[in-house]
């Protein structure tokens, strides 16, 4: 008997022994398809495609060590508990023993998912780069209407809502906010949180209804890993800039928070943050989230928070919503924190982002997406109020310099400021620089709001408006900006962008007259020389022969040009295997629809321009 020779049917190889059926999984673990369900969830584990599938292709395959890593998680004796559980509230409410009924309701079997942070994330920095799915699924059930009787709990739905308003609060207060776009999903962000950039996407502010084809079961289950590792994640990031967490927020805010939750809270919390209630954290750059250390933090908030340095901040927090202290607007609270060291380690994009809307101040009518401009204007160093309670400045404040309205008509209108569509701060924000208001005035219809995650150079294709914005940019880089003192800071950027493109347009028309006067002294020479005009009229159609023959060498060169790259591809293309050959034409379709893509685009525009001089005539 050969020493290596392995009797059939004893023992697995391979792909049969690699891979396990999700039937098999769910006997080998014993426990429900639910419960598996949640269990993968929760501890990351997903399908795989083997090479070759042993029981057919109709089957869904799991790794057999990940099956193993799940037989030993203390979450599988854990759900085993809530499965007991609900049978003996079942079995006494039969007997009718309401007593025992209650107590066990009152005493549920409880787990916590902090163990599963830190082993799916041994660095906060894995934790920031997979924070795009757990803030889009946050700010979507933030924004569910919280109604009894639904399939998804009240506490949930404000646990999301309190944990988005902390998230963009930081984001606001350290000026990490780099782009958005408007799009019919929603409005998406991106922020530079320590290297990382974080993309989420906030639905609109309008009425959520629940429907049946989306299984809240399943989402749910995301929801709740993803609220435990948003809270750690808030935990680490405020006190890395030395803030309380979870923050104390005025009671008068929080009571109109109830009411109106997207403005009173997260501005509650940006002054939260702004009235030095930070505190020094000794080991806040470590690599982790830990969980031991968020315990201790837990553990002694009882004893910070006594009744004395309640009633001291509320008084603080409530007197700067009074105009009790001098610099009573968001922008400016955002510099009152005293950070740990006195190095400024801000980089020069953060700076530009902080410096945008400075000296600007804004005020939002009812009508505007107010929770999405109060995020985005103190981000980029601007101060802003609203219509309502709570509001820091009233809307006859003569200080406001830009109104964002979205009405065709006002009751009253200031004279000392500009009003403004909504686009004009998202457009100012991914341009970088203050745009001309002239296209955003109220009534007339915006420039196209560009995307600023398309890179137009990729796409081959460069909207008209896109190229507009870039000479304002150069315009802005080249300028020389005012001294500080000038009364008109605010506008003298966008006066120094139109002067220079005037001065460039100013410039053009010079050098085509200066052509134009060079080419009348030639004929006024050859004039006085004595060339007739039959004399070179028959020098001409010679030099239009030798051009058409130029022309005709050049066509030729290009063909034979244009052929030889064909038969090159040709003699590349056979050379290669069936399988390079099939992605080298992918890539060439790819590359034939991208460019369909951008001559409909061009196509499109030349008709919408041929249409819009047609009703100006």
């Amino acid at each position: 008997m050969p020493k290596h020779f392995r009797p059939a049917g004893k023992k697995k190889e391979g792909n049969a022994a690699k891979y396990i059926t999700r039937t098999k999984a769910v006997n080998y673990l014993q426990v429900s398809l639910a419960i598996f369900r949640k269990l993968c969830i929760l501890k990351g584990v997903f399908p795989r495609q083997p090479k070759k599938k042993v029981e057919g292709n109709h089957k869904t395959y799991y790794h057999m060590k990940d099956i193993a890593f799940l037989a030993h998680d203390p979450l599988i004796e854990k759900f085993r508990q809530i499965k007991v559980h609900r049978k003996k509230v079942k079995k006494a409410i039969a007997k009718k023993n309401r007593d025992l009924a209650d107590r066990l309701l009152n005493r549920p079997p409880t787990y916590k998912l902090d163990r599963l942070v830190l082993e799916r994330y041994p660095t906060f920095v894995d934790a920031l780069r997979d924070l795009d799915d757990c803030l889009t699924m946050v700010h979507l059930f933030a924004a569910l209407p919280a109604v009894d009787g639904e399939r998804i709990e009240v506490k949930r739905i404000h646990n999301c809502r309190r944990l988005s308003h902390e998230w963009q609060a930081y984001i606001s207060r350290t000026h990490a906010l780099r782009k958005t776009f408007i799009s019919v999903k929603g409005i998406y962000y991106q922020a530079e949180v320590q290297g990382q950039k974080i993309t989420w996407l906030t639905p609109h502010a309008l009425q959520q209804v629940l429907t049946d084809d989306v299984d809240f079961n399943v989402m749910l289950t995301f929801l709740e890993f993803y609220e435990t590792l948003l809270g750690f994640v808030n935990f680490k990031l405020y006190h890395s800039i030395n803030v309380n967490y979870p923050p104390i927020l005025d009671p008068r805010l929080e009571a109109l928070a109830a009411v109106l939750y997207s403005v009173p809270e997260l501005y509650a919390l940006c002054r939260y943050m702004s009235t030095g209630s930070g505190r020094a954290i000794g080991n806040s750059d470590s690599g982790g989230v830990n969980e031991k250390e968020s315990g201790a933090i837990k553990e002694n908030e009882d004893g910070n928070n006594k009744a004395s340095a309640k009633t001291d901040e509320s008084e603080l927090r409530l007197a700067q919503l009074q105009h009790q202290l001098p610099s009573n607007e968001p922008g400016a609270l955002m510099h009152l924190v005293e950070e740990s060291t006195a190095v400024d380690t801000d980089d020069d994009e953060t700076k530009e982002c902080k410096s945008l809307f400075k000296n600007l101040k804004f005020y939002l009518s009812r009508e505007v997406p107010r929770e999405s401009l109060l995020f985005i204007i103190p981000a980029f160093g601007g101060t802003v109020s609203w219509e309502g309670e709570g509001a820091p400045f009233n809307e006859i404040d003569e200080d406001i310099t830009h109104q964002i309205v979205d009405r065709p008509t006002q009751s009253h209108v200031f004279l000392s400021r500009e009003y403004v569509q909504p686009q004009w701060v998202f457009d100012c924000v991914n341009a970088r620089i203050i745009l001309p208001t002239d296209g955003y005035l109220v009534g007339r219809v915006p420039p196209p709001h560009l995307s600023p995650f398309v890179d137009n150079d990729a796409e081959g294709y460069i909207p008209e408006y896109a190229e507009t914005i870039k000479r304002l940019q150069a315009a802005a880089r080249n300028e020389v900006l005012p001294l500080p003192g000038d009364e008109d800071l605010d506008n003298s950027l966008v006066a120094a962008m139109m002067d220079r493109t005037e001065s460039n347009e100013a410039a053009e028309k010079k050098r085509k007259l200066e052509m134009l006067e060079k080419q009348y002294h030639d004929e006024l020479k050859m004039e006085i020389d004595g060339v007739t005009f039959s004399n070179l009229s028959n020098k001409k159609p010679d030099k239009s022969q030798d051009t058409m023959d130029k022309d005709d060498a050049k066509s030729d060169h290009e063909d034979e040009k244009k052929q030889a790259e064909k038969d090159n591809d040709d003699i590349s293309t056979a050379l290669m295997s069936r399988r390079k050959r099939g992605l080298y034409k992918a890539m060439e379709i790819g590359r034939e629809r991208k460019q369909d893509k951008v001559e409909l685009l061009k196509k499109r525009k030349k008709n919408a321009d041929s249409s819009a001089s047609a009703k100006r005539r």
